[in-house]
């Protein structure tokens, strides 16, 4: 069973907004069973949107669109999708409540725009969009969908999870597919695949393994076309932790948690709290930090400590560290994380400072060295990292790596 995911909107094709719907719905796919054998982005073109759409059809048994249903003139998809399978748009009364009640709620008026997108194709089954102004459209032919959605993320994303994932399942017969994922850190893809090729080497067969690399992080993903799922589940999660016996160190997680959601559970379990200043990485840690919910259980805040006279003002850093051994230092990274906690109360704290990049460095201190230190109730511990040249990495890299050092201290595994 496979499918396309076509984008449209001009805005993709000129690097004005990044395509982040096509990662999403892929995944979404795979995770019942679907492959996705092409992405496609086209402009908001009429004969662009059709000719990708028969080649996709072609090929195919599913196709997802998104974008191009706005009220504007340049949004064309829905009268390109008529056009294509001869149907023409009536007014829909479902739709135009649905849009009368979403503009309400803004506190907003209706007006001509607005109207029109209550004309729905006729021959098209309808997807409500309680999140929006565009309904998604589903259409049926020969045996094959052609589903089209909102171009914006969280309408989109609802409206796969209520409608089309449910309705693509029942339409079609999926293999059951069952995937288990584990979180490595401190240890480059090409490192881990080495470290780890006789475990590989031996997977059952039918179980395939895809490295997912990010910046500080690599995901190991295991899946299987499942019989029984709930035995296929107990499979992988054996296999996984045989990894232990590779690499130990280097585990986050075996159960697809992410770091931050790791370091969450550890500080809610130990009923302890955290507070981080940050230099380099600028208040990143604690938007990974905040990102999950109920972080407020444990997280007390943050001090964005950018500039020197606010290490040494807010946090009372001696100015004679900085000038002996300059902020980017084991000396005043220390003292940062130990002047955070005791301002802000908190069992434990993290604190970095380096250059980020893409100026700033010196024969002695590169571009990409970051200090990060954590401090607890009785200690102090300091590592230094050699990053790369690229300022968004530095930045993504040492927040994890942060993050990472506290989860080793709170396990006693440095």
């Amino acid at each position: 069973m496979n499918a396309y995911i076509i984008t449209i909107g001009d805005e993709i094709l000129i690097g004005q907004i990044v395509d982040t719907n096509s990662a999403w719905i892929a995944s979404e796919l795979t995770q019942i069973g679907i492959t996705v054998k092409q992405v496609r982005s086209v402009s908001d073109d009429a004969w662009a949107i059709e000719n990708t759409l028969r080649d996709a059809l072609a090929d195919v048994e599913l196709v997802i669109i998104t974008g191009g249903l706005g009220p504007t003139k340049d949004d064309i998809t829905k009268n390109t999708l008529a056009k294509y399978f001869d149907s023409s748009l009536v007014f829909n009364e479902e739709v135009y409540n649905d849009v009368i009640s979403f503009i309400e709620r803004r506190g907003s008026q209706m007006n001509t725009l607005n109207r029109d997108q209550a004309l729905f194709p006729e021959k098209a089954k309808l997807l409500r969009n309680l999140n929006g102004t565009a309904p998604g459209i589903w259409f049926e032919e020969e045996g094959k969908i052609v589903v089209s959605l909102p171009g914006v993320p969280f309408e989109m994303k609802s409206l796969m999870k209520i409608e089309v994932l449910p309705r693509v399942q029942a339409f079609f017969q999926l293999p059951a597919v069952v995937y288990q994922t584990a979180t490595i850190t401190e240890i480059g893809e090409s490192q881990l695949a080495l470290k780890i090729e006789d475990w590989e080497n031996k997977l059952p067969q039918g179980m395939k393994l895809a490295y997912l690399p990010s910046p500080g992080m690599v995901r190991l993903r295991l899946g299987m076309t499942a019989g029984n799922k709930q035995e296929t589940k107990k499979l992988l999660d054996a296999e996984l932790q045989k990894l232990k016996q590779f690499i130990p160190k280097n585990i986050v997680s075996l159960n697809e948690e992410s770091l931050p959601v790791v370091i969450g559970n550890l500080l809610i379990n130990s009923n302890k709290t955290l507070s981080t200043a940050e230099s380099c990485t600028g208040g990143n840690m604690a938007r990974l930090i905040t990102s999950v919910p109920g972080s407020s259980a444990y997280f007390k805040g943050s001090l964005v400590a950018y500039a020197n006279e606010i290490k040494t003002q807010v946090l009372g850093i001696n100015p004679e560290l900085i000038e002996a051994y300059g902020a980017v230092s084991q000396q005043v990274v220390e003292q940062m994380a130990l002047s955070v906690r005791k301002l802000l109360k908190t069992h434990y704290a993290i604190a970095t400072s380096g250059i980020a990049g893409p100026d700033g460095g010196s024969d002695e201190k590169p571009v990409g060295t970051v200090w990060i230190a954590v401090a607890d109730d009785n200690n102090v511990v300091s590592k230094l990292f050699k990053f790369g040249n690229e300022r968004e990495i530095n930045v993504t890299r040492s927040s994890f790596a942060g993050l990472n050092l506290l989860r080793k201290i709170i396990l006693n595994d440095l």
